[in-house]
């Protein structure tokens, strides 16, 4: 939940992460540090104390209980490699200058190295000297190891359950050993943050005596997969490929460095991004990270709001998490757990499909046209729900779309371009239909069987949303403030769906929605549409300035 303030994690706990199965969250680093409005300001802590603009000691520690009391975990983005590259005073009051923290480090508590890295086939250069000229602790000195022992045990205190390692890299594995050998708790969980780079002094595999190593190749080849080649590539994905272990991967599609400098998928990459997150989830490979957080018009954006989410899919915030593609993967993953890939199937090119032993199976076509097929799976005989296309229900029902699979473990859908269809074991439905709905991604308005599916294409700024109104209730009657907000996955069409009876005939018009309330309807007469006597009218529009 990158930069996401602590109040709005703890609600997000209770309300999604909890329900959708997620294990852990990962919160951002919650040590006092400058001041700015940058996201990576985030990352030049100036002491040890809780109080960063994400929110101060008291509001970290119910976060923490929250979280646990709805079933996720915690993990803490932790900063320990450095500090910060100026002098000023922190988030939490705290007066600093470069290599002077009043009660905390003086000057020798800082490697002598006192230049920017420069070199990554030099490991003294990459671990000794200065990351982008942020002041670099002796992670060597025992009293230093000590102090940041100290920060660590302090959050574990408060119930944190693990931590990431920012910029494992540039510190030795030794070190990292040796701050980990002080923990209260020496088997608590770390994940390192150490990017492989082909020819570099400091590799991954150094660090897997200590925890998880992140592996940045996985999100790479992801990504060159995903826009450049075939998903066919993608039979033996993992260690075959070079990669560390799968039970020391910790893997990702993107990451909050990731998304900024293009490495990586991100959010602005549509259908590709989301099927590519399909994928993980349903792939045996490694611990996976969900990313989620903003849009961003430049590298440095900081959060919206400070960090407060007043509501999803508003003020800029993306929510990947609550995806309906997304969320209900998790779901699929921990229903697969153990299992291994079969049934693999694939055309060739970009579209695939497989299993989780008898437990799940997944079809992902990323191609520019309709996939229909009959699909051969290891799964029981009986009808399930297609949680791409709806959501699980308490009683064993479906919100959306199921099917049935027949006792040969056979079903036959239809899957449009850019989406994809999951079924597992634990997800049943009640209604089999044969066909997939057509509407390529998560809509915050629910799914319907008969209604109205909105597509229309739209650029926005940082901070603008695009809406749907018209002439009836579920449309808001008109109303700005109560219009249907419509999903941004598959930027720049944006898309949802509304529930209205078959054959009612409307008039709907999309509106723009900024940071500050704002809003600015698209010119033109109203639209018109009808629902037919079945199913949804599908809409592809083009915003009218």
């Amino acid at each position: 939940m990158f930069e996401w303030s602590f109040a709005s994690v703890a609600r997000e706990c209770t309300t999604k992460l909890g329900p959708l199965g997620y294990g852990y969250v990962q919160v951002s680093p919650p040590q006092e540090h400058i001041q700015g409005s940058q996201w990576w300001t985030s990352y030049q802590p100036v002491s040890y104390t809780i109080g960063g603009r994400l929110g101060n000691r008291a509001a970290f520690a119910n976060m923490v209980n929250t979280c646990h009391a709805a079933g996720v975990k915690v993990i803490a983005d932790t900063v320990i490699n450095h500090m910060s590259a100026g002098s000023g005073t922190g988030t939490a009051g705290t007066s600093y200058s470069k290599y002077n923290y009043p009660g905390l480090y003086s000057d020798q508590d800082f490697h002598s190295c006192r230049s920017a890295i420069n070199d990554y086939t030099n490991r003294s250069n990459v671990q000794d000297c200065e990351l982008v000229n942020l002041s670099d602790l002796n992670t060597g000195s025992d009293y230093v190891r000590g102090r940041i022992a100290g920060y660590m045990n302090d959050l574990a205190s408060l119930g944190v359950d693990g931590f990431r390692i920012d910029a494992a890299k540039h510190m030795s594995a030794a070190d990292l050993a040796g701050i980990k050998s002080k923990l209260s708790n020496t088997g608590a969980f770390w994940k390192h943050e150490v990017i492989f780079g082909a020819g570099e002094a400091v590799q991954p595999t150094e660090y897997t005596g200590s925890g998880d190593v992140q592996e940045f190749r996985f999100a790479r080849d992801l990504k060159r997969v995903f826009l450049n080649e075939n998903l066919a590539y993608l039979s033996n994905f993992g260690a075959a490929w070079g990669y560390l272990p799968s039970n020391q991967a910790g893997v990702f599609v993107d990451n909050h460095d990731t998304e900024r400098v293009g490495d990586t998928l991100n959010y602005k990459n549509g259908s590709a991004y989301t099927l590519a997150q399909v994928f993980t989830l349903a792939w045996p490979y490694g611990a996976p990270d969900v990313n989620s957080g903003y849009e961003f018009s430049n590298h440095d954006a900081g959060p919206p709001n400070n960090g407060a989410v007043n509501a999803c899919y508003s003020d800029g915030w993306k929510c990947q998490h609550a995806w309906r593609q997304i969320g209900n993967m998790v779901g699929f993953r921990n229903a697969v757990s153990g299992t291994a890939v079969t049934n693999w199937w694939t055309n060739g090119a970009d579209q695939i499909a497989f299993g989780r032993g008898s437990k799940g199976y997944v079809a992902i076509n990323h191609e520019g046209s309709a996939l229909t097929r009959t699909f051969q799976t290891s799964l029981p005989a009986g009808t399930y729900c297609d949680v791409q296309h709806g959501d699980p229900t308490s009683g064993g029902g479906c919100t959306g779309t199921t099917y049935a699979v027949n006792s040969a473990g056979q079903f036959t859908a239809t899957i449009p371009a850019g989406e994809a269809v999951a079924l597992y074991v634990g997800a049943s439905g009640t209604t089999p239909t044969t066909s997939a709905p057509s509407s390529p991604s998560p809509s915050p308005s629910g799914s319907a069987t008969s209604g109205a599916s909105f597509g229309v294409n739209a650029t926005t700024s940082l901070g603008q949303n695009i809406f749907v109104v018209g002439n009836q209730a579920a449309l808001g009657n008109w109303a700005p403030a109560s219009a249907v907000a419509l999903s941004s996955a598959t930027y720049p069409v944006w898309t949802g769906t509304v529930s209205l009876p078959a054959g009612t005939a409307f008039q709907y018009k999309y509106l723009r929605k900024n940071a500050d309330g704002s809003v600015t309807w698209e010119s033109g007469a109203n639209r018109t549409a009808t629902v037919p006597a079945s199913g949804r009218v599908t809409l592809s529009d083009t915003w009218r300035n």
